[in-house]
C-alpha cells in the first residue's frame, strides 16, 4: 500500500516538475506516517513541508498544487490538507481490506520486503570462549544474532552466519592446566588449584573425562608441577591479582614441560573440544545455526596474522617501541595506538583480530556485523581503526553491543563456579520463552530476566499471550470442522467492509504495517522491534475476539470474521518464525 502512495505522488510530483513549480533535480525521500486518529485518515505525508523551500511557496500552497496533480486512483477515495501542510490520504474499503487477500496468498512473500538486494553480510555471533558453557549472558547474543540473520536473510540480504572459535591464547591454556590439575586429581592426586584457574565443576568432570578417555598416560605427581614454584597468593587488589596470574601462568608452562609439545596439545584439544560440544548442543537445542565455525588457530597456522602485520607495515602504521611492534590506531579514531606483536614475540589477541576481520573482507562481503558483550564498548574504535588501516573500508564494520542479563535469582559470574548456564535457563523456562524474552528489549538496553513470568500460562507473559492468539484462531478451525461446517475464503474475502465491529480497523492497520515492521528491524538491526508489533497485533486480536462471536449462524458474517483471524494467525505465525519462536497450534 505504502508502494502504492510512493506512485501516485511521484507521478504528481513530476507533474510539477514538468510545469516548473519545482526544479527538475528535486528528488526528495518520500516519507509516510500511519495517522493515530482515523479521522485523519489512514496514511500522512509531510512532503509539501519538505518542498516548500524548492519551490518558493507556503506548505499549504504546494500541498494544494501536489493534491490537484494527483492520478485518479482506486486505492485512495479522498485526499485532505492538514495542518502546515500534511497530505492525509483516506484509503478505499476494497483496498484497506486487500491486506487480509495479500496475507493469505503469500505471507511470506508479503512479509519480505527486499531491501537487502542481494548484499552479502557476514554475521559474526556468540563466539564464545570454548573454555566452559554458554552462560544466560551469551544466551541473548545468540538469540539477537540468530533472529537478525533470518530477518536479514527474509529481506533480501545474503547472510553467512560465523562463529569464531577462541581456540588459541592465553584461555585456552588456563582451561588446559584447569583440566590438567582435575585430571590428575582424578588420578588420585591430591592437588591444590590455582585461584586464577577455572574451578568449576565441568572442569572436573572433563578431567575424570580425560582419565577415561587416555588412562595414565598423562599422569605426573603434582608434586612435580609445583615444585620450586612459588606459593599461590592470597588476598585481593591489583598487585595481588597480577601475581596469581604469574603463579598460573608458571604452572601452564611447568605442564608444558613436562607433557612436551605434542602431548600437551593433544591434552589441550580434548579439553577445549569437551567444551565445543557442550556449546554445539546447546546451541542446537536453542535452534542457533552456523554456516561456518572459524578456528582463531587457522590464522596464525597458515601466516595470516603475519600477512596482515606485514601490510600495515607496508602502509605506514606500524611501529617499533620498547621492543614491541605497535599499530597507530590513535590516527584512525582510537583513543590511544595499540600493541601487536609483544616484546617477547608473541601476537596479542588484536593482532589476530585485525586478521580474522582483514580474511572477512577478503572473502567478499560488503558488510561485516558483529554481535559483541556490552564490555567490550572499548575495542570498537582500534578494530575499525585497523580494517580502515588495512582497507579503507572501515565503513563496512558494523557492532552489535548486547548488554548484561541478570536473573530473578541474581547475576552469575564466570570465575566464581556457580553461574547460571544457558542450559539451565532454557530448562527452567523452556526454549521458546528464553529466546523471546532475550528479544523483548533492545540489545542496548540492560535485560531483567523474570523467570517465574517466563513460565507462567497467563497474559502477563508475552510469549504465551502471542502464542494463545495462534493456537485460538486454530481452535476456532477446529471447531468449525467438529460443527461439520466449512470456511468459505472467497465469501469471508468479499463480506470483510460488511463486518459492523468497528476494530476491524485496528486489526487492518496491524496487519498492514507488517512489511514495514520487518523492513524496519531489517534496517535497524533491531529484532527487538518485532516483538513490540507482534505483542500489539495479539492485544488487538484478542480485544476483538472477546468482543466479537466468530462462529456465528450467520455464514457470510462467520467466514468473513475467519478469514480475518486467519490472516492474523499467518503473521503472527511468520512473525514468531522470524525471531525462532514456534507458532503451537494447540496450547
Amino acid at each position: 500500500m505504502k508502494a502504492q502512495l510512493e506512485t501516485l505522488l511521484s507521478h504528481a510530483l513530476a507533474t510539477l516538475k514538468a510545469n516548473g513549480t519545482l526544479p527538475a533535480d528535486f528528488s526528495p525521500d518520500l516519507q509516510f506516517e500511519r495517522t493515530r486518529d482515523p479521522s485523519h485518515g489512514d496514511w500522512a505525508c509531510n512532503i509539501a513541508l519538505m518542498s516548500a523551500k524548492a519551490a518558493g511557496k507556503k506548505p499549504r500552497d504546494v500541498a494544494e498544487q501536489i493534491v490537484a496533480a494527483l492520478p485518479a486512483s482506486a486505492v485512495v477515495s479522498n485526499v485532505e490538507i492538514a495542518g502546515p501542510g500534511f497530505i492525509n490520504f483516506f484509503l478505499s474499503a476494497d483496498s484497506r481490506f486487500a491486506v487480509v487477500r495479500q496475507v493469505l496468498d503469500d505471507v511470506k512473500a508479503f512479509a519480505s520486503p527486499n531491501i537487502g538486494n542481494g548484499e552479502k553480510v557476514l554475521l559474526e555471533y556468540v563466539s564464545a570462549n570454548p573454555t566452559g558453557p554458554m552462560h544466560v549472558g551469551h544466551g541473548r547474543g545468540a538469540a539477537y544474532g540468530s533472529a537478525l540473520a533470518t530477518i536479514l536473510s527474509a529481506t533480501g540480504f545474503n547472510v553467512h552466519r560465523e562463529y569464531y572459535i577462541n581456540d588459541a591464547g592465553r584461555q585456552a591454556d588456563v582451561l588446559a592446566v584447569s583440566v590438567y590439575l582435575r585430571y590428575l586429581e582424578a588420578c588420585g592426586e591430591t592437588v591444590r588449584i590455582p585461584s586464577r584457574a577455572y574451578p568449576a565443576d565441568y572442569v572436573r568432570v572433563c578431567g575424570e573425562a580425560l582419565l577415561a578417555h587416555a588412562g595414565r598416560k598423562y599422569f605426573n605427581e603434582f608434586f612435580d608441577v609445583v615444585d620450586g614454584l612459588p606459593d599461590d597468593p592470597e588476598g585481593d587488589g591489583d598487585d595481588i591479582k597480577m601475581q596469581k596470574e604469574d603463579y598460573l601462568d608458571a604452572i601452564i608452562k611447568r605442564v608444558q614441560l613436562l607433557l612436551g609439545e605434542e602431548a600437551y596439545r593433544t591434552m589441550q584439544d580434548f579439553g577445549l573440544n569437551t567444551q565445543l560440544d557442550s556449546i554445539r548442543a546447546t546451541l542446537d537445542t536453542f535452534n542457533v545455526q552456523f554456516d561456518q565455525w572459524f578456528s582463531e588457530r587457522t590464522l596464525a597456522e597458515s601466516g595470516a596474522i603475519a600477512k596482515a602485520i606485514t601490510l600495515l607495515s607496508e602502509r605506514g602504521h606500524v611501529y617499533l617501541k620498547d621492543g614491541a611492534t605497535w599499530l597507530a590506531t590513535s590516527k584512525l579514531g582510537d583513543e590511544k595506538d595499540r600493541v601487536l606483536v609483544r616484546d617477547n614475540g608473541l601476537h596479542t589477541y588484536f593482532a589476530a583480530d585485525v586478521a580474522y576481520h582483514l580474511n572477512k573482507l577478503d572473502r567478499g562481503f560488503d558488510s561485516l556485523i558483529d554481535v559483541w558483550g556490552a564490555d567490550h564498548h572499548g575495542y570498537i574504535a582500534r578494530v575499525r581503526a585497523a580494517i580502515e588501516a588495512l582497507t579503507g573500508q572501515g565503513d563496512k564494520f558494523h557492532v552489535a553491543l548486547i548488554q548484561f542479563v541478570t536473573l530473578s535469582s541474581g547475576r552469575m559470574g564466570k570465575r566464581s563456579g556457580n553461574f547460571v548456564t544457558l542450559s539451565q535457563l532454557i530448562e527452567e523456562a523452556g526454549n521458546d520463552a528464553t529466546r523471546f524474552f532475550y528479544l523483548t528489549r533492545s540489545p542496548e538496553q540492560h535485560l531483567e530476566f523474570d523467570i517465574d513470568l517466563a513460565r507462567s500460562q497467563s497474559a502477563d507473559n508475552p510469549v504465551y499471550y502471542l502464542q494463545y492468539a495462534h493456537a485460538r484462531v486454530a481452535s476456532m478451525f477446529r471447531e468449525l470442522a467438529e460443527r461439520g461446517l466449512v470456511h468459505n475464503l472467497e465469501e469471508g474475502l468479499a463480506a470483510l467492509a460488511e463486518l459492523p465491529e468497528s476494530n476491524v480497523d485496528d486489526l487492518l492497520k496491524r496487519l498492514s504495517s507488517w512489511p514495514d515492521m520487518v523492513a524496519n528491524a531489517a534496517r535497524n538491526r533491531a529484532p527487538h522491534l518485532l516483538s513490540y508489533a507482534l505483542r500489539d497485533l495479539a492485544q488487538d486480536f484478542h480485544a476483538w475476539y472477546n468482543g466479537n462471536k466468530v462462529l456465528v449462524d450467520d455464514a457470510r458474517v462467520r467466514n468473513a470474521r475467519l478469514t480475518l483471524a486467519l490472516a492474523v494467525k499467518q503473521v503472527i505465525a511468520n512473525g514468531l518464525n522470524l525471531l525462532g519462536v514456534s507458532a503451537p497450534e494447540k496450547m
